[in-house]
């Protein structure tokens, strides 16, 4: 097992016509404004010159990633975007016209995903678009040169936060149904292929704000957010301000958390053990930085609570893993760690020993290890009878070999297979403990 959190590692990085805000949809640009008042005519491509001092941003030279936003037809948020912008006339409209934004890209996409809003030629459930359109709309933002000063790192955060689902996104607190909340990630390894997808990402669009009913007849509502991959952003929370109202107690609390990443080659596993650590160098995140830390020399997160080395899942493992198709569901309980009293690093098959450090949890020393981590810490300080833990898809496969092409038959076949069984296995949360 053990080997194999190592491979999946090296192999993962190896007509929406949108409803934009009303307000902000036919603004006038004034005269001067900077490139984002430049808005395009032609297609999203076109419209501005991106950053290359921000490695996220500079991938958008590939034309393949504006295809994406155009293929989905997102194109209209990246050609309004700009005269939106500049029809704020303070900061505090800046704010909320971000908010407005943020949450409309987020609506369309789940809208999308989840076949309610067909646009373009790209499979509904396809997460990319997303991704790269929000990506787009970073740089105009970037660009925007208003008449009154901004704090433009806030701004750009409540731009994320909006369309990621953390806002405008609560449980509707119906009685009698079970509220489940679950956290996806961007597509990340773009370097060596911009093209890949995250199938965390894709599952949560699907699932966001669907009503299922559990495997024991209860009915339940699902909420979803979709995470960077980014060191940065976790160092500043947003992992907190994701769970932190789901866990508090009220009518959006949930009664389940589930973070959810691509893990493994071919199988999904229920991570038992989630580690305090970074060690994922030399794995870069998606803004090219690492996290400081390497399997002989970890490094402890930044912005964390106190808690100990290691969290224990506390889902219901059992009925979980009962689900066995078209994947298997594994229970993985490997952990890396620094004994007490000791200085290198072994691997456990068993959970961790008392007293040690932690280096990896079950999911590694990278951001899936991390996700399950802080939303655990916040579990048990907020809610600590309340289910948490953490699920990997298995990688998904099945881009084709030409370059040019942003997906097939296959590819969109074993996305659809594992957001079935995501959403199957999360059907079987309903039991007690693990």
């Amino acid at each position: 097992m053990m080997i194999l959190r190592r491979t999946a590692l090296v192999a993962a990085l190896l007509g929406v016509t949108a409803v934009l805000p009303p307000a902000a949809a036919h603004a006038d640009a004034p005269a001067a404004c900077g490139r984002a008042g430049q808005a395009a005519a032609g297609p999203a491509a076109t419209s501005f010159a991106v950053s290359v001092a921000d490695p996220e941003q500079a991938r958008l030279a590939d034309p393949r990633t504006a295809a994406f936003t155009e293929r989905a037809a997102f194109g209209e948020f990246v050609r309004r975007f700009p005269a939106a912008l500049c029809s704020a006339r303070d900061a505090a409209e800046a704010g909320r016209l971000l908010d407005a934004w943020g949450e409309a890209l987020w609506r369309a996409a789940v809208n999308r995903a989840q076949g309610l809003r067909p646009g373009g030629d790209l499979a509904a459930g396809d997460d990319r678009p997303l991704y790269w359109t929000r990506l787009r709309m970073t740089v105009q933002l970037a660009d925007w040169t208003p008449a009154f000063p901004v704090d433009r790192q806030a701004l750009r955060t409540r731009f994320e936060d909006a369309s990621r689902g953390l806002t405008a996104n609560d449980f509707r607190g119906t009685a009698g149904v079970r509220r489940l909340f679950v956290s996806g990630f961007d597509p990340f390894g773009l370097d060596a292929e911009p093209r890949r997808a995250n199938p965390s990402g894709s599952a949560v669009l699907q699932l966001n704000g669907r009503r299922v009913t559990l495997a024991d007849g209860t009915p339940a509502e699902i909420r979803a957010v979709v995470l960077p991959v980014r060191y940065a952003d976790f160092d500043a929370g947003i992992v907190e301000r994701a769970y932190g109202p789901r866990l508090a107690p009220g009518p959006r609390a949930a009664d389940m958390i589930t973070s959810i990443s691509q893990g493994y080659p071919g199988i999904f596993t229920l991570e038992a053990w989630a580690g305090r650590a970074r060690s994922a160098d030399p794995y870069p995140d998606n803004a090219d930085a690492l996290s400081g830390g390497t399997y002989e020399h970890p490094v402890t997160a930044p912005g964390l609570g106190p808690g100990a080395q290691f969290l224990r899942t506390s889902l219901p493992t059992d009925t979980m893993t009962a689900v066995q198709s078209p994947y298997p569901v594994r229970l993985n309980t490997q952990v890396s760690e620094i004994p007490a009293g000791q200085e290198e690093t072994v691997d456990r098959e068993d959970g961790p020993s008392p007293g040690s450090r932690a280096v990896a949890g079950g999911g590694g020393g990278y951001l899936s290890n991390e996700v399950a981590y802080r939303s655990n810490r916040l579990r048990l300080e907020l809610n600590p009878r309340l289910p948490g833990g953490h699920l990997h898809t298995p990688v998904l496969t099945g881009l084709p070999a030409d370059p040019a092409r942003l997906s097939d038959t296959e590819f969109e076949r074993n996305e659809s297979a594992i957001t079935a069984e995501v959403r199957e296995v999360l059907r079987h949360s309903a039991a007690g403990g693990p």
